[in-house]
């Protein structure tokens, strides 16, 4: 492979790391093993600290095409736990409120994911990389500052209930650029009259690119260093 010339590589993105340290992992990797200094590594799509699956990275010239994959359609595996929000609508941050889930059936859940199918506006997380004013939302958050954050228009294709263990859901989520997928279990904890926040969360595909296609960065770096013995 020639990830000078550049390449496209499918990675699992694995948990707690950021898209950055995944980025910075690879090409740090790429330039020992090619013996290089500077080498461009770029990624199609953040995800979150918590989240996994999948990232495309592209090197060397190939980073022209990152815009192209980040405009494909995205699937993800979410599991939100109803009745408490954090700040975050993750897990990255503590519980803030709790809230009744008693009259929560799983046929009013049902009901009320498919509200959410079709073009939506969607008010970004605070603790996002949204830019306001030349700073990301996420520093003013952590500055304790209240910014306001516009709603973005953006498309469901699909919401599939996969699993209903109340207060806990899992659901699948096909949609378009810029979705917030803790947003939305911010905004289905809204319509049930409670409050959610995530659990977990997998990306399953971008495009025509599934999990099945994705690289442990593990695996990876066994096969640079394979491909270096071979050589030598």
């Amino acid at each position: 492979m020639d990830y000078i010339a550049g390449e496209i590589l499918y990675f699992n993105k694995p948990l707690t790391w950021t898209s950055f340290n995944l980025v910075n992992r690879v090409r740090g990797v790429l330039s020992r093993h090619l013996g290089v200094k500077k080498l461009k590594v770029g990624h199609a799509g953040t995800l979150d600290p918590l989240a996994t699956g999948v990232m495309i990275l592209c090197t060397g010239k190939a980073t022209k095409l990152i815009e192209s994959f980040q405009y494909q359609t995205k699937e993800y595996i979410a599991t939100l736990q109803l009745g408490a929000t954090t700040p975050s609508f993750d897990l990255e941050k503590e519980i803030d409120a709790t809230y009744p889930t008693e009259h929560i059936t799983e046929e009013l859940v049902r009901n009320t994911l498919q509200q959410f199918v079709g073009t939506i506006e969607q008010i970004p997380p605070t603790f996002s990389a949204v830019k306001i004013d030349g700073k990301r939302a996420y520093e003013y958050a952590r500055e304790g500052k209240d910014v306001e954050i516009k709603a973005k228009t953006l498309v469901i294709d699909e919401i599939e209930l996969l699993d209903c263990q109340l207060p806990s859901i899992t659901i699948r989520v096909v949609c378009s650029k810029g979705t917030y997928i803790r947003a939305l279990a911010r905004d289905i904890g809204v319509a049930l009259q409670s409050g959610a926040h995530l659990t977990a969360l997998q990306r399953t595909r971008i495009g025509d690119i599934d999990l099945s296609q994705c690289l442990e960065y593990d695996d990876f770096v066994n096969q640079l260093a394979n491909q270096k013995e071979n050589i030598d």
